[in-house]
């Protein structure tokens, strides 16, 4: 059979595009409205992943009591084994069957993660307890925009979201249905979708050291300050004062009754006052936290937009934050996620991310390149002794940086573009 070269050419060209068509993938997070009904199923569904999860993990500890061997059997063995759980607890099929199944995957790598950790800090599996505050469960199943916002998900039906234009020409990979200390319930996504559109090139390079005051310090003196969380920290603290308060007058109401021998004793559960301020308490936080991760978003995009190569220090957050003095002040300033977001970004949009080491970039002059040694942090200005170049510490620190990342710099410790 004869195939005309028209349509070769153009089966050829649509396998171009399609090859020249990259997908990413993104994180997006939807609030959900679900009715009574369906805050019912979610309760349910939230349980019956907790109850799987306690159930293979007690066998898996049994066998690792008795044979001192690896316990796990494997995600695929663990799936073998929820069709007769199931049989048993039939409740477990009102379950997204995929979330299940999720589960057990989850599990299987925990184990895996204490057996090849050689650091200590990875420990054994826990049991779920049904009084921690964040529920959430994982699937993996197929979620169709039925209406302007409407979703249909698994087992639930068709529940009201905030937005759904944001899932056009996506495909969904995996979903996570969560409820927050606050009451609100969310739907994180992760969706495949074609790749942004990249932003046009600039020629500038910059530099930028991190810091608690200003958490961004650029090479050309720019400065944008660290995200301010005073206001919501200390609302925080009244309620977290008004919730010690309550739940410790709740507990001593209860243990009285235990001790009366009352008919039918108060539980814990019954006294609301405690758990309205643990509610109020985490809303306060939980505002905090959207308008830093607002504000991390705007600078980011902000500064991938303006510069073509981004130099930073590859700074351990981790160890840094072992300092008392500066551990929650550099919390707040966020700088593991600032890094995250310039290095996402600039592989999205086309742009350079280069982390150097950060070892004496606050020590060496940026104009001659004499190392003046070690200066405490309430040192903020110094004049070199060799040239007597007056610097600003954290702008001198932001050329050093890009000095570094420059071609011929020394200490380059990772590109990422």
């Amino acid at each position: 059979m004869l195939v005309s070269p028209f349509l070769l050419k153009h089966t050829f060209d649509i396998i171009l595009k399609r090859k020249e068509e990259t997908n990413v993938l993104k994180g997006i997070k939807l609030r959900l409205y679900p009715n009574r009904t369906q805050q019912n199923q979610l309760e349910q569904m939230f349980g019956n992943d907790r109850f799987v999860w306690n159930r293979m993990l007690a066998m898996m500890n049994e066998r690792y009591q008795n044979n001192k061997a690896l316990p796990f059997l494997g995600k695929f063995k663990l799936n073998y084994l929820l069709k007769p759980l199931k049989k048993e607890y039939p409740f477990l099929k009102t379950s997204d069957s995929s979330s299940l199944q999720v589960v057990n995957e989850f599990l299987t790598q925990s184990w895996k993660n204490f057996f090849q950790d050689k650091t200590g800090q990875a420990g054994k599996p826990r049991f779920h307890s049904r009084k921690y505050l964040k529920k959430s469960y994982t699937g993996k199943s197929t979620i169709r925009i039925t209406g302007k916002r409407y979703l249909k998900i698994p087992k639930l039906g068709y529940v009201k979201t905030s937005k759904t234009g944001v899932l056009q020409n996506t495909k969904v990979k995996r979903y996570t249905v969560v409820l927050e200390p606050t009451g609100k319930y969310y739907l994180s996504l992760q969706a495949e979708m074609p790749e942004p559109e990249k932003y046009s090139l600039t020629d500038k390079q910059v530099g930028i050291d991190v810091g608690v005051a200003d958490l961004a310090i650029l090479s050309n003196g720019l400065k944008y300050p660290s995200f301010n969380s005073s206001y919501f920290e200390k609302k925080a603290k009244v309620w977290q004062r008004k919730y010690a308060r309550r739940r410790h007058l709740a507990k001593l109401l209860v243990l009285q009754d235990r001790n009366k021998k009352v008919l039918c004793p108060r539980s814990l559960e019954s006294f609301t006052n405690w758990q309205k301020a643990q509610k109020s308490k985490a809303k306060c936080q939980a505002k905090a936290a959207n308008q830093r991760r607002d504000y991390l978003h705007k600078l980011t995009t902000h500064l991938v937009k303006q510069y073509d190569v981004i130099a930073i220090e590859d700074l351990k957050t981790k160890n840094l934050q072992k300092n008392h003095h500066l551990a929650k002040s550099i919390a707040n300033a966020s700088w593991r996620i600032f890094r995250q977001m310039l290095e996402y970004k600039c592989e999205w949009y086309g742009k350079k991310l280069i982390a150097v080491d950060p070892k004496n970039t606050s020590r060496i002059c940026s104009k001659c390149g004499y190392n003046s040694g070690a200066k405490p942090l309430e040192i903020r200005e110094w004049t070199c002794s060799k040239c007597q170049t007056k610097h600003d510490r954290d702008i001198n620190a932001a050329v050093n940086i890009l000095h570094k990342a420059t071609p011929t710099g020394q200490g380059l410790a990772m590109v990422t573009s």
